[in-house]
């Protein structure tokens, strides 16, 4: 339950990126503030992390990080997913050579960073979703590149990805306003950099060694230096 007069903690995230550790973390570490879950496309995600709607959100690169606070969580692995008896899976990878001649659909929610020359051909039209495009490739229209955990969100019986060993790779960030953070923001910073309950949020201060006293002896205070011989005593 939410405290009194305690607002949530909303966060936003993609497809593919499950926040469920962290958010089990969460409730560990805050049960007086609820975790909320928001589930939308990267555009709509960053834009309502601008806006303040959400506290932070989980998100592909690229994005507008204009106002933004952004720090890379892990890089994704990419696939390609095919028709179960596609020529692809006699190997256990791939590289973007065995794509040439084949269609390879473009989705237009796509956030993989691409060059300017993808692999394949393209086809007649691009998907309107990664969802769409799967479809297309159990139907036989083509193949699709992704990240593997979009391959694995949705994965059919009849499909297969495998590993593309020479292809771009997409990086998952936790980004939130540039701006002071609260507490419950810089907890959950701590969450996702792997923090435990117990660490400090912030670095300890560098300590100034306390001046040594001059070494006593056991009868009386420190002597001072004796004098070279044939030195004057004043």
């Amino acid at each position: 339950m939410t405290g009194p007069g305690r607002a949530p903690f909303r966060l936003g995230h993609v497809s593919g990126v499950t926040p469920d550790k962290w958010a089990r973390m969460w409730r560990e570490r805050r049960p007086e503030v609820d975790l909320e879950l928001d589930l939308a496309p990267t555009d709509e995600v960053v834009a309502r992390v601008r806006s303040g709607a959400l506290a932070a959100g989980l998100v592909r690169l690229p994005i507008d990080r204009d106002g933004l606070h952004a720090i890379p969580l892990y890089t994704e692995t990419t696939v390609v997913v095919v028709p179960r008896d596609h020529v692809v899976t006699a190997a256990d990878e791939a590289g973007l050579d065995d794509l040439a001649d084949e269609i390879v659909l473009r989705p237009q929610d796509d956030t993989l960073p691409w060059p300017d020359d993808r692999p394949g051909r393209a086809a007649i039209s691009d998907p309107a979703t990664t969802a769409d495009a799967i479809e297309l490739v159990a139907a036989g229209v083509g193949l699709l590149v992704l990240p593997l955990s979009l391959a694995r969100l949705h994965h059919r019986r009849d499909l297969v990805h495998r590993p593309l060993t020479d292809a771009p790779q997409s990086t998952v960030v936790l980004t939130w306003p540039d701006a002071e953070n609260s507490e419950d923001m810089e907890e959950f910073i701590g969450i996702v950099r792997g923090r435990t309950a117990n660490s400090s949020r912030t670095p300890r201060r560098e300590e100034t060694p306390a001046p040594r006293r001059p070494r006593s002896s056991p009868t009386g205070p420190a002597r001072r230096g004796t004098p070279r011989r044939g030195a004057r005593r004043r």
